[in-house]
């Protein structure tokens, strides 16, 4: 019984936290090696991107509650979520005119985009905060839980109880359709092999009739989807700050190196590795110990390796590590 109040607990705090964390970070993953696959440098804007998907999607959901519109027992930011994609498409769209545009027809040098990269974060963060300011902002109106520790406890018979929330059911249930339907795209449809194409061999898909500009075009649009839902899925499980997104680049560049940047399964498999390496050593064990230690051998300490304040320093640290003895990643992606 110990044993199983022990694995009730890891699910609890561990498994169930990180299964979500991970889900958001992998979706974030994938766009940011969408962009290095393709467009061939690392978009420091794209934690930005998330905020302002994010931000989007919040202001029309304000605006749609005060219609009376909703859908519970889900979130009504479901139904703004398609708007929040329209209006961060259309802005990654006009950034790329404005600005990318004119680096990639001069052959600029990678570091030179991901400087120009850099300078669109923070107009991006900017204009976030000019739309919806700079406080915390909780807009998850939907049911609160999938199960409480008390339905748990009745279940089971178990003094632990096991809670999952209705956001993180809906994070990994969105991030499963969304990877598909992402994957379905890259491998069956002609425009996706022509993206692959395009990341594998430049002059070569050029040669075979490719149009540049259109794999431009798609693969931004993918990118906000991507960074949208991330967001919102990352909001709704949480809070939106837009400062909190900004400091979600590290864990999502360190998920994408750590998959392999340019590959796609990598950026999946990365953001896991890093959501469960953050919440583990950040977790205090003493009363996992306490079920499965003897009375004598109990801790009296947390058993925490590293304080919450700290979990990005895993990030940082699993990143410096990766690039050190493995630069391609975990899966075959291109060196850093």
């Amino acid at each position: 019984m110990d044993l199983l109040n022990a694995l009730a607990t890891l699910a609890n705090f561990v498994f169930i936290p990180a299964l979500a964390y991970g889900s958001q970070l992998a979706l974030g993953a994938l766009g940011v090696t969408l962009i290095y696959g393709i467009l061939r440098f690392s978009n420091f804007a794209h934690g930005d991107t998330m905020a302002f998907g994010t931000a989007v999607t919040i202001l029309m959901t304000w605006y749609l509650q005060s219609l009376g519109v909703a859908i519970h027992p889900l979130p009504t930011a479901l139904i703004a979520l398609p708007i929040g994609i329209a209006v961060t498409i259309a802005l990654l769209l006009g950034t790329d005119r404005v600005v990318y545009r004119f680096y990639r027809r001069q052959r600029a040098a990678p570091v030179i985009l991901v400087i120009v990269s850099m300078g669109v974060m923070f107009i991006m963060n900017g204009i976030t905060r000019f739309l919806i300011g700079v406080d915390e902002i909780s807009f998850d109106d939907g049911e609160r839980f999938l199960m409480t520790a008390r339905q748990f406890r009745d279940m089971t018979g178990l003094d632990e109880g096991v809670v999952i929330r209705s956001s993180q059911a809906l994070t990994v249930v969105t991030a499963v359709i969304t990877v598909g339907v992402l994957f379905w795209f890259l491998y069956r449809t002609r425009t996706g092999k022509s993206m692959r194409a395009f990341s594998d061999n430049e002059d070569l898909a050029l040669l075979s009739g490719i149009n540049p500009e259109r794999v431009v075009v798609v693969t931004w649009a993918i990118t906000a989807v991507l960074a949208t839902i991330a967001g919102v899925l990352y909001g709704l499980d949480k809070s939106f700050k837009a400062f909190t997104y900004f400091q979600l680049l590290l864990p999502i560049f360190a998920s994408a190196v750590v998959g392999g940047l340019g590959n796609p399964l990598g950026a999946i498999a990365g953001g896991f590795v890093i959501a469960f390496s953050e919440v583990t050593f950040t977790y205090a064990f003493k009363k996992v110990a306490t079920y499965i230690l003897p009375d004598s051998l109990a801790p009296d300490g947390l058993l925490q390796l590293l304080s919450t304040d700290y979990k990005f320093a895993v990030s940082f640290t699993i990143l410096i590590i990766v690039l050190l003895f493995k630069p391609t990643g975990l899966f075959k992606g291109k060196s850093v």
